[in-house]
């Protein structure tokens, strides 16, 4: 089963993708926030054109597991994404996804400008990844 996996952000939005079995996660582009409507274009072109069977969208907390503002915009995204696609969308909590991404694109050689261009689609993957590795029975349907 493919999915597409995105970890929004009010500036800027990694999207990743697995391949069509679900086993493992591609980085594939980052939108940037521009207005409401150029984005969810964009965003609902990419969903097209991967044509994935699920969504997994990362819901931010703070390490004690508590939501944050950022949750709360993350949960506004969600019923607005429901509103204009019919996929079935999983979400997964996360925690530290962008900062670790960030660190694995330094020992990756990479550098400040060049991290900037590719740090949301790399949050994806790890999103994505964290959702591949959950067995179905805990991973959590948005309805």
């Amino acid at each position: 089963m493919k999915y597409i996996a995105i970890d929004y952000g009010t500036k800027r939005t990694g999207l990743a993708a697995s391949d069509t079995g679900g086993n493992m996660a591609f980085p594939r582009m980052t939108l940037t926030m521009k207005t409401r409507e150029k984005f969810f274009t964009e965003l609902l072109a990419f969903i097209e054109k991967e044509t994935p069977e699920a969504i997994v969208v990362g819901l931010p907390m703070t390490l004690d597991g508590e939501e944050t503002l950022m949750s709360r915009q993350v949960r506004n995204f969600l019923a607005r994404l429901r509103r204009r696609c019919d996929l079935p969308i999983f979400i997964i909590t996360e925690a530290l996804s962008s900062f670790e991404a960030e660190l694995e694109l330094r020992d990756a050689g990479l550098k400040g400008h060049e991290i900037d261009k590719v740090v949301d689609q790399q949050a994806a993957v790890r999103i994505l990844e964290s959702f591949l590795h959950l067995s179905e029975e805990h991973r959590q349907r948005y309805d």
